[in-house]
């Protein structure tokens, strides 16, 4: 698609900077500190809508996966429509066998109780340490409280962004507004990740929601095309968790005609949606662990769009290019070793590479530049490399952030 296409699309919807999961009508949202994490920061977070609302997910592609993840499946094959999603973090209930499962369950009974709403109609997540039993006592007397903490504003939200986050150091928002068959529709989202970031969802978890009308396979439908193009584009250090998940839920009270591929308005909706979902992915690339800047790797002319997401996601997750750009360090050899490993088709003749708007390679040849130039661009808070192969008319873009020192840091004293 090109950039005036672009430009038309994205024009039929608007940022709502001041908005969040709360803001499309229906929703409420709640955190508090249940006694999880050790540093007193909320851990246990809901967001529960007034009706039954069209979810779907799309969940950590990890062998290993934590009993959250078994439950959720279980509660959105009754019949795709959730009431409400709890999250707890400080504790991945991961690895914890038969028990953890149980424990998961019990988290999704207690919240269903407190609503008043069958089980299978809420959605649970966790996300922290792996292997650590949940404080069960701890996490029923926080459901007890938090059902009195919900609110329709924008401190609700906050408190609910506060709430699933671990290493992350700041809360990661995104909303935006329509107008489909004359009524407003809103587009929100919250996430968590900052470390175990990997393509294939991570350790993170992100929260759409929206008052859109869309049915359930719809929504499930458009959501794991969205997350292949965003959420599973961002690599903080390459590895995969066993939590990750993406839950999307739709109230559709904003009482637009129900969504599909047909609808005149599907492509305007399915912008805005995506913004949110790519907001929200380079958000938790910018905040990696330890991170310092913002890596956005764009691919062009490569032989397919599958081509060119290996690619990008290659040259994202190279350390050695991480470590480059956080020196400062215009080493586009680096790039090129990455993209020539990435196992995708490239003709070692026709590569161009340039930093910004500094071309470093031609057609595979060397350009001089300004190192001064280059040295100033890469002090940026944000790094954008583009590669195009001239093979065909595939795309992608990746995400990703710098290797620190921190990273290292915070890592090796994470359970401490």
């Amino acid at each position: 698609m090109g950039k005036d296409a672009d430009a038309l699309i994205q024009a039929d919807f608007v940022p709502v900077p001041e908005g969040g999961v709360t803001t499309p009508l229906g929703f409420r949202a709640g955190g508090l500190h249940c006694g999880l994490k050790k540093n007193g920061g909320h851990d246990l977070g809901a967001i529960v809508c007034d009706v039954p609302a069209a979810a779907a997910a799309v969940c950590t592609t990890n062998q290993f996966q934590a009993a959250p993840l078994t439950v959720t499946r279980d509660s959105l094959a009754r019949e795709g429509r959730l009431r409400a999603v709890l999250v707890n973090s400080g504790n991945a209930n991961a690895c914890t066998g038969r028990q953890g499962e149980e424990d998961a369950r019990a988290m999704r009974a207690g919240m269903a109780a407190a609503l008043g709403a069958p089980d299978h109609q809420v959605a649970v997540a966790s996300t922290g340490v792996i292997g650590v039993p949940l404080n069960m006592a701890a996490v029923r007397a926080g459901i007890d409280r938090l059902k009195d903490r919900l609110s329709a504003d924008a401190q609700g939200a906050q408190a609910f962004s506060e709430a699933i986050m671990t290493t992350d150091t700041v809360r990661k928002t995104a909303c935006v507004r329509l107008e489909l068959d004359g009524r407003t529709v809103t587009v929100a989202g919250a996430a968590k990740g900052a470390g175990m970031i990997h393509p294939n969802m991570a350790t993170m978890l992100g929260f759409i929601t929206t008052d859109a009308a869309i049915a359930p396979p719809v929504l499930q439908e458009l959501l794991k095309e969205t997350a292949d193009e965003t959420f599973n584009m961002v690599t903080v250090d390459g590895d995969t968790s066993t939590n990750d998940m993406v839950l999307a839920m739709a109230s559709g009270l904003a009482g637009n005609a129900e969504l599909n591929r047909g609808h005149p308005g599907f492509a305007a909706f399915a912008a805005a949606f995506r913004h949110v979902c790519e907001e929200l992915a380079k958000a938790i690339a910018r905040d990696g662990e330890g991170a310092t800047k913002l890596i956005e790797v764009c691919v062009a002319g490569a032989s397919s769009d599958a081509s060119a997401r290996v690619i990008a996601r290659t040259v994202a997750g190279s350390n050695l290019v991480k470590s480059a750009v956080f020196g400062a360090d215009a080493n586009w050899g680096r790039i090129i070793a990455a993209v020539g490993r990435a196992g995708q088709p490239v003709n070692p003749e026709t590569v161009d590479v340039r930093l910004g708007d500094i071309v470093t390679l031609e057609r595979s040849r060397p350009v001089p530049f300004d190192e001064d130039a280059a040295l100033a661009y890469l002090k940026g808070d944000t790094v954008r490399i583009y590669i195009d192969l001239h093979l065909g008319s595939g795309r992608a873009t990746a995400w990703g952030c710098d290797l620190t020192y921190d990273y290292v840091r915070i890592n090796a004293d994470y359970r401490t």
